[in-house]
């Protein structure tokens, strides 16, 4: 094992152990589409009623609890042929305190009457839809806690309902399908209009939807240049799920060859969907790389997505940083710190301000460090403070000006103080500077100070 996926790894393990802190908080919403008619639950207003179970992270376990800090990406989930929602109950206990949302509709869920598979899928869509508007809500659990990024996961019917719900609705940015079914109407011609993100998991002995018959027409027709096919070797049909009847009763009658255990097969379904989720759900570098790059063990991996990222070069003219390197998105960092607001393709840093600048740029696959910039040039001061190291005041030597205005920067690039020196009053106060190094700066001429406590 090369060091470089070691240190991947261990990345990668470091963010998801933070995020394995959070505790998991349930509650119920029903929505509501007012141009449909029937579905599950009540309360939701006139129309259809789409009763859905939501399990999202909080710091204590229970019951309409909080929501942790943060800004957390949302999963809708779709439920199998005649299976419940608590039938996924495996799931939402392993990625809830990663930090997902993850909503589960109940309609749709009988043996008898049958399933409308297009029904599901537009209440996937609506899920998606409205749980976003809620976020908007200042009364809900909800408020300001969604992330911008949503993902629509299903297994088996529901994992064709979720083609359907992505060809309906822009509000999902992937698709994680669990041994996707074909549906009606057919979710293998609704898969050519998908163009998110997408990765699908097969059983190669699942003899309930035929891989040959399902997963692979689904996967062969999305036209996204981004999607992966991940076959588990040995693996069935319902065992990306706890134990069901219906589910296994169907299995029992038409899988053979099943090698995996339903704990090795669900163990294999986690290492395959965290990285992957952890990218295109949180903009996790090392989520996508490993993801990419390493295979895992048990599991023959099929992608499209690119892997050859561009190279990102940061240009210095004098107090400006800039890359050429085209990307979606961008963050500077000084000293291994993000810097706050600093996601432009270019950074404007004081004089004489020392550190070790970086460029993170964002692509649509993946992501790319630019080379470091040890340090901005600096320019002599023209004037000199008195004390330096200094605690409560200083005063400006060698200047003479007018009614000047001055900036005290910090490490980071940020404004922590700012005034106008008077010529009968050349001193500034700093008492209420935490001890560090500053910058004192008068337009382009700047001095170091250094306060002590």
């Amino acid at each position: 094992m090369n060091m470089r996926f070691i240190l991947i790894l261990m990345i990668l393990a470091a963010h998801l152990s933070l995020s394995q802190n959070l505790n998991i908080g349930h509650t119920t919403i029903t929505f509501n589409d007012p141009t449909r008619s029937g579905g599950f639950g009540s309360g939701g207003g006139v129309g259809r009623q789409i009763q859905t179970e939501i399990y999202y992270p909080a710091n204590t376990n229970g019951e309409n609890v909080a929501l942790a800090n943060g800004q957390w990406p949302i999963i809708v989930f779709g439920h199998g042929f005649a299976m419940n929602w608590d039938a996924y109950s495996n799931i939402w206990n392993y990625l809830v305190p990663y930090g997902y949302v993850m909503a589960f509709p109940r309609t749709e869920s009988s043996l008898f009457p049958a399933p409308n598979h297009l029904d599901f899928g537009l209440d996937l869509a609506v899920v998606g839809e409205q749980l976003f508007a809620v976020g908007q809500n200042s009364s809900s659990l909800f408020y300001s806690k969604l992330s911008e990024y949503a993902c629509v996961m299903g297994h088996s019917m529901g994992g064709g309902a979720a083609v359907l719900a992505a060809s309906q609705s822009a509000v999902f940015d992937c698709y994680l399908g669990l041994a996707p079914a074909e549906t009606n109407p057919s979710a293998i011609s609704a898969a050519v209009s998908l163009q998110i993100p997408t990765l699908i998991l097969s059983g190669s002995n699942d003899g309930v939807t035929p891989p040959s018959q399902h997963h692979l027409p689904i996967y062969d027709a999305i036209p996204v240049e981004c999607k992966s096919f991940a076959n588990l070797i040995g693996g069935g049909h319902c065992y990306f799920a706890n134990t069901n009847f219906n589910c296994d009763f169907g299995e029992s009658a038409s899988s053979t060859g099943i090698s995996l255990s339903r704990s090795e097969q669900q163990n294999l379904m986690y290492q395959q969907i965290a990285p992957w989720l952890s990218y295109f759900l949180n903009r996790s570098c090392e989520g996508f790389e490993s993801f990419i790059a390493y295979p895992i063990n048990g599991i023959s991996l099929n992608s499209t997505c690119p892997n050859d990222l561009q190279s990102v070069t940061i240009i210095q003219n004098g107090n400006t940083l800039s890359t050429s390197t085209q990307g979606v998105a961008y963050q500077w960092f000084l000293n291994n710190q993000a810097i706050a607001g600093a996601t432009n393709n270019s950074i404007q840093v004081p004089n004489n301000f020392a550190g070790v600048y970086q460029l993170l740029v964002y692509f649509d696959y993946g992501c790319q460090y630019s080379n470091n910039i040890l340090q901005v040039n600096e320019l002599n001061p023209t004037f000199s403070v008195f004390p330096n190291p200094a605690s409560n005041q200083i005063e400006v030597e060698d200047i003479s000006c007018i009614n000047c205005n001055y900036d005290i920067f910090n490490l980071q690039g940020q404004i922590v103080q700012s005034g106008m020196l008077l010529p009968e009053n050349m001193n500034i106060p700093c008492h209420e500077l935490s001890a560090g190094t500053y910058f004192l700066e008068f337009n382009t001429r700047t001095v170091k100070l250094l306060i002590e406590r």
